[in-house]
């Protein structure tokens, strides 16, 4: 019989050569932690000031829920990017473009670009029989859902949320019933989006057969989400707004704000009654931060970071050793796909359009691996044909391999679409000219895409073009343009001393026919037969040209490239025309003569500077035009000096630089610069010279508005004269078309 002492001293050593074990046990045994990240705009960027602090007390995040903002942080962390690449990206990112929907003039069409500068203001409206109708929202979300796929390209290939480097849901609202939409599978990029889509500026997600708008509606702060995960602990991260007090709410906006601000603040107070005394609710002081300061990352990673430290005692308790904690992060990092080689590509479509009509601009092979930057860059050119609201992209896994799925959305106010443009410049000495245009452009009549754009004008200069667009195959690489056209100028005629002698009006009509062929995304080449006449209908003061119409007919050839950013204010970029035109009695026309028209723009920056270089020029090389056909130079950069049309003559040139620099930030961009012009008009090139040259300075400063620049200038000759500007619209590309 063993002795008490010995039996002691027996479990006294088992239970020590034990305790190793024991505690490894509950090592491995620690709780589930859940991390909820509410939304709530720009100051979701506290978040990612949360998630450092979470690293560097070395806790392991086991499932992520997230509502908008929280969504879209939540998401780059469960795909397995760190917190510091977080963090760059964030203060890296064009914040702006996520809230536009062109994602650049670049990718448009020269034919789009060449009538722009005319109808910049492209509201979201069609028009149909059954009346005008209007987007979902004033941003379909198209930059934004490159800017996410982007983001989430690592893990494109996981379609179940629970298979990312950590389990992830975001939450969003199904628009149809208000109920809360947890969203589990799929693409990750899509996901994010819907959870984003806040009513009214973003258009709905459609998701399954359902429309999704925002999750903040349903669930800001979705802790009950997280607990249905398996969260044992939950980390909950409120940057919810708080209600306004009744000195706040004397506008329209901030009663709308705290409308918004009731349905979230009710639903998240719901939320946080689910929270136990082993939680941890973190509150970032975001005292006077709003949703829209996307520019302040830094400054928001620091609140969130700091709010996060004032719960270290709490957060302490989750913490694992160093060598628990390296092996979570190991597995985080080596968690993305390789994406392989593409297998097969779909066209997910509505109705109007061939399928052949998206493939053909799809550059991306079967048998290679996706090319992100190439295909990316082919979408925004499908876009730009100015057709679909959404032009995106997936990959899913299949026995085969890879497929690439494209998916396109139609526009829902098309495919009708109602444009406007305004112009106006005024040299405050009598010349004003002021402009409305409006255009309606009827698109997808035929399965090659064939459209009807009809554009007026009413004002000092009216006109009216209405033409038929006709491709000849499916990659618009060689197309048909059959037009008509009225149009009417006020001309003033100038002495040689700069005396206005006589003022007429001069009206134009005439159909063409063009044959067209595209070369690459940024330059066509047109070849256009045109028949028509001029008539001068009022003639003031001296008698300068001809009563009765001048017939014209006139073959020319144009070669046009145009990679400008912007039809108003380039700051990158170059356009380059030439344009050759014979006129000849055979032709139709009463005059017999050719004529060249050239112009290179290039725009660059430059240690802050915006710098333009311009060069035009136009030369009648046999014949005589007449004066129908003559040049005018002056007015608004076109030698601004003089008076708009003193400058004449059969031949002009004119060579132009800009300087300027931007101002105010990117909400409210302002910019100033100086101009040199020199040029001048003559009755040949070969009769120019620099001693006869006119030379214009001049000092400006601007607004960039949707409209187009709102400038004022001023500007001197180097015949000691003065003249100042209000301009709104120009656009440099105007002086070649």
């Amino acid at each position: 019989m063993r002795s008490p002492a010995l039996s002691l001293n027996f479990l006294v050593f088992a239970l020590f050569i034990s305790l190793p074990a024991l505690a490894s046990d509950a090592a491995t045994e620690r709780p589930l932690v859940g991390l909820v990240l509410s939304g709530g705009g720009a100051k979701g960027m506290a978040h990612v000031g949360v998630l450092r602090v979470l690293e560097e007390m070395r806790i392991p995040v086991d499932v992520v829920v997230g509502t908008s903002a929280g969504s879209a942080v939540g998401a780059l962390y469960a795909s397995g990017m760190s917190v510091a690449e977080i963090e760059q990206r964030f203060i890296d990112m064009d914040w702006l473009s996520s809230f536009r929907d062109d994602p650049g003039r670049v990718y448009k069409p020269v034919r789009r670009k060449e009538t722009e500068w005319r109808f910049p203001v492209t509201p979201g409206l069609g028009v149909s029989l059954e009346g005008l109708h209007l987007g979902a929202g004033i941003i379909a979300g198209q930059n934004l859902g490159f800017i996410l796929n982007e983001l989430t390209h690592s893990v494109a290939l996981v379609e179940d949320f629970d298979r990312l480097p950590i389990p992830f849901r975001a939450v969003a609202t199904d628009l149809e019933t208000g109920d809360q939409v947890v969203i589990g599978h799929g693409n990750l990029a899509t996901a994010v989006r819907a959870s984003m889509s806040i009513p009214g500026v973003y258009a709905p997600t459609r998701l399954d057969g359902r429309l999704l708008v925002d999750g903040g509606i349903a669930n800001n702060l979705p802790v009950s989400v997280a607990r249905e995960m398996g969260a044992d602990i939950i980390i909950a991260v409120d940057i919810t707004d708080t209600l306004m007090g009744p000195d706040d709410l004397r506008e329209a906006f901030s009663v709308f704000g705290q409308l918004t601000t009731i349905m979230t603040r009710r639903n998240t107070d719901q939320q946080l009654d689910l929270l136990g005394n082993q939680d941890v609710l973190i509150r970032p002081d975001l005292e006077g931060h709003g949703a829209a300061d996307f520019y302040n990352a830094p400054v928001l990673f620091e609140l969130g970071a700091s709010a996060a430290r004032k719960h270290a005692v709490e957060l302490n308790q989750l913490a694992v050793p160093n060598e628990a904690w390296q092996a979570y992060r190991s597995r985080l990092a080596s968690a993305s796909q390789s994406a392989g080689v593409i297998t097969a590509i779909e066209i997910e479509q509505d109705r109007r359009l061939d399928r052949d009509f998206l493939r053909e601009r799809i550059r991306q092979k079967i048998g290679e691996p996706l090319n992100v930057e190439m295909l990316e860059a082919d979408l925004k050119r499908i876009y730009g044909l100015g057709y679909y609201e959404i032009v995106s992209y997936s990959q899913s896994s299949s026995p085969d391999g890879i497929r690439l799925i494209i998916k396109v959305q139609e526009k829902s106010w098309g495919p009708n679409y109602l444009s406007f443009g305004l112009n106006y410049e005024d040299n405050f000495d009598g010349d004003t000219r002021f402009n409305l245009a409006s255009s309606l452009r009827v698109t997808e009549l035929n399965r090659l895409g064939g459209e009807w754009q009809t554009g007026m004008q009413l004002g000092t200069e009216p006109s009216i073009r209405t033409q038929w667009y006709q491709p000849l195959d499916y990659g618009y690489e060689r197309f048909l343009v059959a037009g008509a056209e009225y149009s009417r100028d006020a001309v003033s005629v100038y002495d040689a001393s700069g005396q206005r002698i006589a003022e007429l009006d001069v009206t134009f009509r005439q159909a063409d026919l063009g044959l067209g062929m595209e070369l690459g995304g940024n330059a066509e080449v047109r070849l256009t037969y045109a028949r028509g006449y001029a008539t001068v209908d009022k003639q003031v003061g001296a008698p300068v040209a001809p009563e009765g119409a001048v017939h014209q007919g006139n073959v020319s050839l144009q070669l046009v490239h145009d990679s400008l950013d912007d039809a108003f204010f380039p700051r990158e970029g170059a356009f380059a025309g030439i344009r050759g035109r014979v006129e000849r009695e055979g032709l139709g026309s009463e005059r017999h003569f050719d004529s060249v028209t050239g112009m290179a723009l290039g725009t660059d920056t430059w240690k802050g500077f915006n710098l333009t270089g311009l060069l035009y020029a136009h030369t009648v090389t046999r014949g005589n035009p007449g004066i129908e056909n003559a040049v005018r130079l002056g007015g608004f950069r076109r030698l601004s000096a003089y008076a708009p049309g003193q400058i004449t003559g059969d031949s002009a040139a004119m060579v132009s630089v800009y300087a300027s620099q931007a101002f105010g930030g990117p909400i409210t961009p302002w910019f100033a610069g100086l101009g040199l012009e020199t040029g001048n008009a003559w009755p040949s090139l070969s009769d120019a010279g620099w001693n006869s040259a006119l030379k214009s300075w001049s000092i400006f400063a601007g607004v960039d508005t949707f409209l187009g620049p709102v400038q004022i200038a001023t500007a001197y000759n180097n015949q000691d004269n003065w003249a100042a500007y209000l301009n709104i619209g120009f656009s440099f590309t105007q002086l070649f078309y």
